[in-house]
């Protein structure tokens, strides 16, 4: 299992899965699929990281509720290929939210960590109306036996998302921990790429008595910024290029050279 309380962040790389079966762009091959993930994730792994998530980001548009059983199977299959291509813990959120199908995943492919994007309240987005029902998700994860090896990584006031009835952001963010049960916060700036801001970071982590990790806007040069964090979910800024190039290995090492520097210099 991941440790969230070292020394340092922690570093999450993303592998950002192509469109699989079912989902409209995809493109018909899914060996494909699986070489480009295996490709990301040991890039990833040869640049450092801490671990790596992997999400169905190449599904949009993507459903509000329960993913079919051809999403779960290819997820699976290409989790599997990653978890044998690389020994760091792996992750696994599927888009938009439906977390008991990536807990399923978890259990199958041996991974550490699942993320939600709603885990507790309402958030108008998209994909429509979603709602949080921690309720399930815990159960389910008990069901399964995985209450002591996968962790619950909870989004408040997640990107691409505005409340339906607006709550002050600490309040939020106790209860996503103190009765939603979640062991991580996420929080993120509006959208994929964007950062967080200082006092938005200050104020989480005033509130939060979980960690705390960033899921969006993190570079190189501004993880130097941020202070008090567990860790960052990081994707936008390891690409070669765009969000649908391959991952830089260059990227992510000169990410972790900063991340060490700060360990190093005794700033965090």
């Amino acid at each position: 299992m991941l440790d969230l309380c070292g020394s340092r962040p922690s570093i999450i790389g993303m592998v950002h899965l192509m469109p699989l079966p079912g989902s409209p762009r995809f493109c018909g091959a899914l060996d494909t699929v699986d070489a480009f993930a295996v490709r990301d994730a040991i890039a990833l792994e040869r640049g450092g990281v801490d671990a790596i998530m992997i999400e169905n980001f190449g599904d949009a548009p993507f459903t509000r509720g329960r993913v079919s059983g051809i999403t779960v199977a290819a997820m699976t299959r290409c989790a599997l290929a990653v978890r044998k291509a690389v020994t760091v813990p792996i992750g696994i959120n599927v888009l938009r939210n439906d977390v008991c199908r990536a807990l399923e995943i978890a259990a199958v492919v041996g991974a550490s960590f699942v993320r939600v994007n709603v885990l507790i309240g309402s958030r108008v987005t998209d994909q429509g109306l979603i709602e949080g029902d921690a309720h399930k998700v815990m159960r389910r994860r008990a069901e399964l036996g995985l209450s002591q090896t996968v962790q619950v990584w909870a989004d408040v006031d997640v990107k691409h998302s505005s409340p339906l009835a607006p709550r002050p952001f600490g309040e939020e963010i106790r209860e996503t921990v103190g009765r939603g049960l979640a062991d991580a916060i996420v929080i993120s700036g509006a959208g994929t790429g964007s950062a967080v801001s200082p006092s938005r970071l200050k104020e989480a982590t005033a509130a939060a008595t979980a960690p705390v990790l960033l899921g969006s806007g993190v570079t190189a040069e501004s993880i130097r910024s941020y202070r008090g964090i567990a860790g960052a979910i990081v994707g936008s800024f390891l690409k070669e290029d765009s969000l649908d190039s391959p991952v830089s290995e260059a990227k992510v090492a000169e990410l972790m050279n900063a991340v060490r520097s700060l360990q190093n210099a005794k700033i965090l």
